[in-house]
């Protein structure tokens, strides 16, 4: 919850990521009480125990939030969604306005690379957007079980992650109010 908070207000795109990687962690936790107070909670000496019992109800309402929207198995939480779909129509702002210039050229370097990348992670109608975070996470998950060296899209990574990290941090400026995309340029 905590380390979610502080995510959250520093980098979008490691928020969902994150969120992400707990969604799966729950799942093979089983959304045991038990042990996600074993696995997630109890291990946090840096937390007094009223703080404890905080992060663990944070826990279970995540995985309450995945069984009530049928996830169980698979599939993200329609709020990581959301945002994904917030980040997308920045992105396509960006593509227009002036102040999306340098985003243009960031992204300029991974437009050739999206078809193929779709071919790969499949679903012909994900927004570009939605696409990078998913190869982003196969890539970590590749990555947490040393394969990535067999991983087909960690060859893009180069050109996806300076989008995403670009796209994130002007979102963090754009809800900061420290930039309004229709006055500033950057």
């Amino acid at each position: 919850m905590d380390i979610a908070q502080a995510k959250r207000r520093e980098n979008i795109a490691e928020y969902i990521l994150y969120l992400w990687q707990l969604e799966d962690l729950l799942r093979a936790l089983q959304f045991s009480p038990e042990a996600i107070h074993s696995q997630l909670v109890a291990p946090r000496k840096d937390l007094p125990e009223e703080r404890k019992s905080v992060l663990l109800m944070w826990y279970m309402d995540l995985a309450n939030l995945l069984q009530q929207e049928g996830k169980e198995a698979k599939g993200h939480l329609e709020h990581t969604l959301h945002l994904i779909a917030d980040l997308h129509d920045l992105h396509l702002q960006l593509l227009k306005l002036p102040a999306g210039a340098h985003y243009r050229e960031t992204y300029a370097k991974l437009e050739p690379e999206l078809p193929r990348l779709r071919a790969i992670v499949g679903n012909p109608g994900m927004n570009d957007t939605e696409l990078c975070f998913r190869a982003l996470y196969a890539a970590m998950l590749y990555r947490i079980k040393g394969e990535s060296e067999k991983s087909a899209v960690t060859d893009t990574l180069e050109y996806i992650s300076p989008v995403i990290a670009k796209l994130a941090a002007i979102h963090g400026k754009v809800e900061r109010g420290e930039l309004d995309l229709y006055k500033d340029t950057f």
